[in-house]
């Protein structure tokens, strides 16, 4: 059978006038296209030795934080589109994605596991202030009391602080926030329209503070360029309120690697050849490395430095390596009477 090709939209909302505008930086200023994918599944499975996750949930194709790194580039060629501005601009939603998830876990095979929010592009990107489809996605969580993680770069996941509580309270849940950089000068030239830095900290403390899990993910780390970071990120994570902390290596696959050296160029000139050869380096001549269980990480003496500086501050601070997601036993289906019962 085959599957439905995803149909442009007329008149695509506009995420600087909804409600929840404050979470959201500066409008960008190339134009948006969306598109509605009708999809006869959402919950997409991971056999990656890499992901310490078996479930993953993307509401969203395509990204309008515009990383520059973003490893789902690629992705987005497979629905003919480019890798490039078209990943940016051209953005694909899954309405039924609540209603999918819901038949999902009413399946007599679904036991509970853990579903991360995404795997693949950001599931709090812009669009979402106007679709609300992620905050959709959790509270079919917290009915059914699954285990949810969630990673992101954008401060709007702050608006669904009471649903995260109810699912931590009653199963599991846990929010990292995406900071690879210190300031939000230097992030703004390599991920020019995810939240300010400053404005994820601040949402990472938010989410404490309401009773939510928080953690921190400084990737991808890229040597030469953020590196130094590391130590400052960790600490103000962990004054913020986050109990655990990863990092992932900077790798480009595919048509990524363009995108990625093109804008490092144009951006910072003075350090961009220092950036390449350093990524080569811990790459093993390469700026990619495909291998399961390589391709998160790097490798040689370059690497170790950067690996020895991470885990040193993490330990220093109390920072878990990476907290489970999985909470067994708690998962319920509810009874046709609701909750009552």
């Amino acid at each position: 059978m085959t599957r439905p090709v995803p149909r442009p939209v007329d008149n695509p909302p506009n995420p600087w006038s909804s409600t929840h505008v404050e979470y959201l930086d500066e409008p960008p200023p190339a134009r948006l296209e969306v598109f509605h994918d009708h999809a006869r599944s959402i919950l997409a499975r991971n056999d990656s030795p890499d992901i310490p996750f078996r479930w993953s949930l993307n509401p969203y194709r395509g990204c309008m934080h515009a990383c520059a790194y973003c490893y789902a580039r690629p992705s987005h060629q497979h629905l003919g589109f480019g890798a490039g501005t078209d990943f940016d601009r051209k953005i694909v939603v899954k309405p039924d994605a609540p209603a999918l998830l819901r038949e999902a876990f009413d399946k007599r095979s679904w036991v509970g596991e853990a579903v991360m929010l995404s795997g693949n592009t950001d599931c709090y990107q812009p669009l979402e202030a106007s679709y609300a489809l992620t905050r959709a996605c959790l509270q079919v969580c917290a009915e059914y009391r699954n285990p949810v993680g969630v990673i992101t770069k954008s401060a709007l996941v702050r608006r669904d602080v009471d649903v995260l509580a109810r699912i931590a309270r009653e199963s599991l849940a846990r929010v990292m926030l995406s900071i690879p950089f210190a300031r939000d000068d230097d992030a703004l030239k390599i991920e020019p329209w995810a939240a300010r830095v400053s404005r994820r900290f601040d949402a990472m403390r938010a989410l404490a503070e309401g009773g939510v899990p928080v953690g921190v993910s400084v990737s991808p780390v890229i040597p030469g360029l953020n590196d130094h970071d590391v130590p400052e990120i960790l600490e103000r994570a962990r004054d913020a309120g986050a109990t655990t902390a990863f990092m992932i290596a900077l790798r480009l696959p595919g048509e990524v690697g363009p995108i990625f050296e093109a804008r490092l160029r144009e951006a910072f000139p003075d350090r961009a050849a220092r950036v390449m050869s350093q990524l080569v380096d811990i790459r093993r001549g390469r700026v990619d490395e495909r291998a399961f269980g390589a391709r998160m990480r790097g490798e040689g003496p370059r690497w170790e430095i950067v690996r020895q500086l991470f885990h040193a501050h993490a330990r220093r601070l109390g920072l878990d390596a990476r907290a489970p997601i999985e909470a067994p036993g708690r998962f319920r289906r509810p009874s046709a009477q609701g909750e009552l019962f």
